[in-house]
């Protein structure tokens, strides 16, 4: 029985089918007991400590099911005096300490919540949604206790997410040599920020070498601060949509005060020209021939993205024709971005000059979003941020019984 329940350090004492007219009605009961080499250890640091009492009695863990029948393993709770962490319940190999599941139990779901859907893992291993969040939290918080997620960073990414409805956020930080989300908390402040630099630590802020984000000053400031070596990139992605929010607005404005209406244009002029279709290609040779202005704001938007496909120098001598065409448009909107693009200019060289991006960033940020459509949202960001470090993470989660 005991190669059945696949625990090591206990003892199998009695089995027994317990027919009850609960939710699962017949239940299997493991009574089972921890061995001599694990009895009588503190739950936190695993050392052997003097005995306190027998604690509140048998307690239950929830474990995989036998066949059809849900299954229980049942043991006395007895607790410790530990010289570090004081009295605490006993240790027991079967469940991490706190939880009402086995480790068995607990590895399968976290490895089904990866892989499925979270309703899919409900049904199947017959357990609640908040049990299964609860779970992952706990995977995840006993996997990243093995092992720093902070350690060896260098070049990383920051950007926020919209999580839920009502401007909630959460600010992620990636590596950009691994692609792991390595940190991600509520909020999208300085305040949250600063958060990821003291759990960073002085000395391993030292060593950030590059930092990617896009416009929001509070990121950079932060990193200014903590990280003063650290070169910040200005995502070209970010950059190039502030161009589109601006041809767009010259779009509605000029084809309105024209009156014409041009189902057309705003691919015609949005879409790389290569992508174009024939009436997209037919209508922005129309714009060109009619609507001068529109036709200006379209071609300063494709030399902003030529900005960064020549990169370097070359890149930063674009730029600079770029902004001198915006200011002699006479387009209030270009002008407006020229002033913006003006006061970025150095971080615009830098992402020139190192061909960094928030890409990554933007995968993970796209990966937290199907997690959250996959799963029909999430009760608190807590565990959203589980999910997204045991997906993103580079937690390796194992399914039982596989190499």
């Amino acid at each position: 029985m005991q190669q059945v329940l696949a625990v090591q350090g206990m003892v199998v004492e009695d089995v027994t089918v317990e027919s009850g007219g609960g939710k699962f009605g017949s239940v299997v009961v493991a009574t089972v007991r921890c061995d001599y080499r694990t009895s009588g250890r503190c739950s936190k640091c695993r050392r052997p400590c003097a005995g306190y009492d027998q604690g509140a009695g048998l307690r239950r863990w929830r474990t995989i099911d036998t066949g059809l029948l849900v299954t229980y393993l049942q043991a006395a709770a007895p607790r410790v005096s530990c010289p570090e962490h004081g009295v605490q319940v006993a240790h027991v190999p079967w469940a991490r300490p706190g939880a009402k599941t086995t480790f068995l139990l607990e590895d399968v779901v976290a490895w089904s919540a990866a892989n499925m859907t979270v309703s899919a893992v409900v049904v199947l291993l017959r357990l609640s949604w908040r049990t299964v969040a609860a779970i992952v939290a706990r995977v995840v918080a006993d996997l990243l206790g093995r092992s720093d997620p902070m350690a060896g960073l260098v070049r990383i990414g920051i950007d926020e997410i919209s999580y839920r409805k009502g401007h909630r956020y959460l600010t992620c930080v990636v590596d950009h040599d691994t692609g792991r989300l390595v940190w991600a908390a509520p909020g999208r402040n300085t305040e949250t920020l600063g958060k990821f630099f003291t759990a960073l630590g002085p000395e391993r802020a030292g060593l950030l070498t590059h930092v990617t984000a896009d416009g929001a000053d509070w990121i950079h400031r932060v990193v200014a601060q903590q990280a003063p070596q650290a070169v910040i990139c200005l995502d070209p992605f970010h950059v190039v949509a502030w161009a589109m929010k601006g041809l767009d607005k010259v779009r509605h404005r000029t084809l309105a005060a024209a009156g014409v209406k041009d189902r057309n244009a705003r691919w015609a002029v949005a879409k790389n020209p290569s992508d174009l279709s024939v009436d997209q290609q037919a209508s922005l040779d129309g714009i060109r021939r009619s609507n001068s202005a529109l036709y200006t704001a379209y071609l300063l938007k494709e030399q902003l993205r030529n900005v960064f496909a020549v990169k370097g120098q070359r890149g930063r001598e674009v730029l600079a024709g770029w902004l001198s065409m915006a200011r002699s448009s006479g387009l209030p909107e270009f002008l407006r971005l020229a002033v913006t693009i003006d006061r970025y200019r150095r971080m615009i060289w830098n992402t020139l000059e190192h061909n960094l991006s928030n890409a990554k960033s933007e995968a993970t940020n796209c990966h937290l979003r199907a997690l959250t459509k996959r799963a029909y949202g999430y009760h608190t960001p807590e565990a959203l941020i589980a999910m997204g470090m045991l997906t993103r993470g580079g937690l390796r989660i194992v399914l039982p019984g596989r190499a």
